[in-house]
């Protein structure tokens, strides 16, 4: 008797093809430019199947962000516990920038379903100026960004809290901004200079602009006479725009 096999095709369940749909949209225009009709579109499903699943908008998108960024944060956690475990008082601040980005260099360089786009979800998503998005992130992630802020603080003594929390600001925020314009593969040639996407390399890079922002002097009275005789050159246009 010869025997058959017969290869059964198993759809997607629809709350995954939701998630998806709302993930696409929100990486492609950011929260408040996607509508629950285009997301019931883009995954097949009536309105019901939506507010079934996630009650409203509000609750699904907090969803999307949960599924990609509590293992990513998971991982940054458990990476960052281990260096202060081994290291103590050897902690660099190159250690915590490895435990920041390690974990989500290693999926966007993974073969998992959203691996591609990773990097572009993660800049959406750190800069999307949604109060439901940025609420959600700093309430759901408090832990986390405290437990790196303090890591900060210890490697990097000579900044003031108010001074450390501006400069991490400014450079995560310059940086999600940068991955939230999507292309990451092209980012990354560039970035890298065309050397690879190598673990080590990207981390090198990364780190040597941010160590670089992060243990920049402040200026001092120098520098300020400098720009102000700049600002005060004879006949320079100061009011309106220059041309």
């Amino acid at each position: 008797m010869t025997t058959s096999s017969v290869t059964r095709l198993v759809p997607t369940d629809t709350k995954t093809r939701i998630l998806d749909a709302a993930e696409t949209l929100f990486v492609t225009g950011g929260y408040e430019s996607m509508s629950m009709r285009q997301i019931t579109a883009s995954a097949n499903v009536n309105l019901a199947a939506v507010n079934y699943h996630f009650g409203s908008k509000d609750s699904l998108i907090h969803a999307v962000l949960a599924r990609q960024l509590d293992p990513l944060n998971e991982h940054r956690v458990a990476l960052l516990q281990w260096f202060e475990k081994e290291l103590g008082d050897k902690l660099t601040c190159e250690h915590v920038l490895v435990a920041l980005f390690l974990p989500a260099v290693r999926i966007f360089r993974g073969d998992g379903p959203h691996a591609e786009r990773y990097l572009h979800f993660i800049g959406r998503a750190y800069t999307d100026p949604s109060p439901v998005v940025r609420d959600y992130i700093n309430s759901r992630y408090i832990e986390t960004l405290g437990g790196f802020f303090f890591a900060f603080q210890r490697t990097l003594p000579s900044l003031s809290r108010d001074e450390l929390g501006f400069r991490l600001h400014f450079a995560l925020g310059a940086l999600s901004g940068i991955l939230a314009g999507g292309e990451t593969q092209r980012l990354i040639r560039d970035f890298t200079r065309g050397e690879g996407d190598d673990e080590a390399l990207i981390l090198a890079r990364l780190s040597s602009l941010m160590v670089a922002a992060l243990n920049a002097p402040l200026p001092d009275a120098v520098q300020s006479r400098v720009f102000g005789a700049i600002l005060n050159s004879p006949g320079m246009p100061l009011n309106g725009p220059l041309g």
